[in-house]
């Protein structure tokens, strides 16, 4: 494993964790390793901090392969929880709107999922790495600018319904999409296609073209990893 060449190193990132955070950890690690001072890496795709799975970091050379692997179909499981909104439209902030759920069933919202499927505009959520004017939409949002960032097309390929509980009004779908697609923006966009609102309660990313999670390190198995892999 030659990592000035270049090669791919994948990551089930941690929850509460952004993606930054995490190559910056696994590049300490390799680079202390290798008692070199900085390991040239790059990531492929961010992943909001709440949310866990797949990252696929680059090391020399590959970081040149970074745009294509972002051309890469993804797929996800998300959990959502119906009735109500956050201004980030996950658990980043606490609830700000309440709507009603009595109306929702089953049979309701698959009718409701099948509409996404396919090419659609989708409005990136304000709480986002998106530029605006050359600042990032997030900083603009926690200082309270008013701001609206313009509607973009996305591909959904599958929404698969997983799981719903009328009980707690929370569903589980998987998603599998491309490029650029939020799927904290589909819950809400879901939320509102129901009559209702909604936020994510948990996301993963379980693949990235042929990546899997399964195929991924955690922060705990990566220095055994890395030790096996410069021992061949």
């Amino acid at each position: 494993m030659d990592f000035n060449e270049g090669t791919f190193i994948y990551i089930n990132k941690p929850y509460r964790m952004s993606s930054f955070g995490a190559l910056a950890h696994i590049r300490y690690v390799v680079s202390k390793k290798l008692h070199v001072k900085r390991v040239k890496m790059g990531h492929a795709g961010t992943l909001d901090p709440l949310a866990t799975g797949v990252l696929i970091l680059c090391t020399g050379k590959a970081t040149k392969q970074i745009e294509s692997l972002q051309l890469h179909d993804k797929e996800y499981t998300a959990t959502l929880q119906l009735g109500a909104t956050t201004p980030s439209f996950d658990r980043e902030h606490t609830v700000d709107m309440t709507y009603p759920t009595r109306h929702i069933t089953r049979e309701l919202i698959l009718r409701v999922l099948a509409d996404f499927v396919g090419e659609i505009l989708q409005e990136p959520p304000l709480y986002s790495a998106c530029m605006v004017a050359g600042d990032r939409a997030y900083e603009l949002a926690r200082k309270g600018v008013d701001h609206r960032l313009a509607a973009k097309p996305v591909r959904i390929d599958e929404i698969e319904l997983t799981a719903f509980d009328p009980a707690t009004m929370q569903m589980s779908i998987r998603v599998v999409c491309g490029k650029g697609t939020y799927i904290r923006s589909l819950a809400r966009d879901i939320g509102q296609a129901l009559g209702s609102g909604a936020f994510l309660t948990a996301l993963c990313r379980t693949r990235v073209g042929n990546v899997r999670i399964e195929d991924c390190q955690t922060f705990d198995s990566f220095p055994q990893w890395l030790d096996d892999q410069l021992d061949e």
